[in-house]
């Protein structure tokens, strides 16, 4: 009877399961593959303008707050870079950055001025915890761009082995290095992403008027890669030289492949001294209490007698 009413059960689950994946995914891209792609049409400035009180009012009062920040031109520019580093080139981004931290900052000094009689009775503290309460609101923002920063860095650097190895292929059919980075970008969209959008970046400027190498200049400094910067600095030295531009993608694809290898290599070597730590404290215990446990109870159970016996 158990066993009949829990297969039911999962007969049930899988049903609606399979009725809500149908209707929510596998029919919108049915029809979205009928349809084709999406059609980019430019957004007309009544369209932006009846779009903008769509807007979340929480947003708005952000980007409020840090449009009203004073930021010295330094400042902006280095926090520009880092957002579009991120990923993050709309203008409305580093207001949303400074409005963020100064909610944040001044959220948690208020909490902290609340909850600090409850932390500690001393005076001294109940200060550090006030300056530590603002100083983690305002300067938290900055560690999670940085990890944003670091997380979209690694994808563009896995990604450059199989987009340099496209690109040769390209070039090797034919096309220019202009080209070949605009089908790379039409071709790993999908699969890589962020490394797609620099090439379409790239692609743009040199459309606007830009020379190749400013263009190529710009995304190295755009991304903060170092490896994407190796690329740009060899591809730059190829065009000025003279020197074909596919062999030295190729080599270089070749080389950022034997050192992601030896990356692994080390990260797999490293794997036996971080095991240490974890195996002394979780896992060597319990293997003394699975083997000498048995051992210990019976001599306690057999000693603790003689001994009172011979006490008495």
């Amino acid at each position: 009877m158990e066993i009949g009413i829990a297969i039911g059960l999962f007969c049930l689950l899988m049903a609606v399961i399979s009725v809500f994946g149908y209707r929510l995914y596998v029919r919108p891209v049915r029809i979205t593959e009928r349809l084709g792609g999406p059609v980019g049409v430019p957004e007309t400035e009544p369209v932006a303008a009846a779009q903008a009180p769509q807007r979340r009012f929480l947003v708005r009062v952000i980007e409020y707050i840090g449009e009203k920040v004073p930021l010295s031109p330094e400042d902006a520019s280095a926090a520009r870079r880092r957002l579009m580093a991120a990923g993050f080139r709309s203008d409305l981004a580093l207001r949303f950055y400074f409005g963020m931290k100064i909610i944040l900052g001044a959220a948690l000094l208020i909490a902290a001025f609340f909850l600090k009689d409850f932390i500690t009775a001393n005076p001294v503290l109940r200060i550090v915890v006030l300056v530590a309460g603002g100083a983690v609101g305002f300067f938290g923002p900055n560690l999670g761009l940085d990890h944003l920063v670091g997380r979209r860095q690694e994808k563009i650097r896995l990604s450059l082995p199989d987009a340099l190895d496209l690109m040769v292929v390209c070039m090797e059919a034919g096309l220019g290095l202009d080209q070949a980075m605009v089908n790379v970008a039409r071709e790993l969209e999908i699969t890589h992403p962020e490394i797609c959008q620099e090439f379409n970046l790239v692609s743009l400027e040199m459309r606007a008027g830009k020379r190749r190498v400013e263009s190529l200049k710009n995304l190295a400094s755009r991304t903060g890669e170092p490896e994407l910067r190796k690329l740009v600095a060899t591809m730059v030295q190829a065009d000025r030289f003279g020197a074909s531009i596919a062999d030295s993608l190729r080599t270089h694809s070749d080389f950022m492949r034997v050192r992601r290898r030896q990356d692994a290599e080390e990260r797999a070597a490293k794997v036996g001294v971080k095991l240490v730590f974890p195996i002394f404290f979780f896992i060597l215990p319990s293997m003394l209490v699975v083997a000498a446990g048995p051992g210990l109870l019976q001599l306690f159970k057999n000693l603790f007698p003689l001994m009172r016996s011979f006490q008495g």
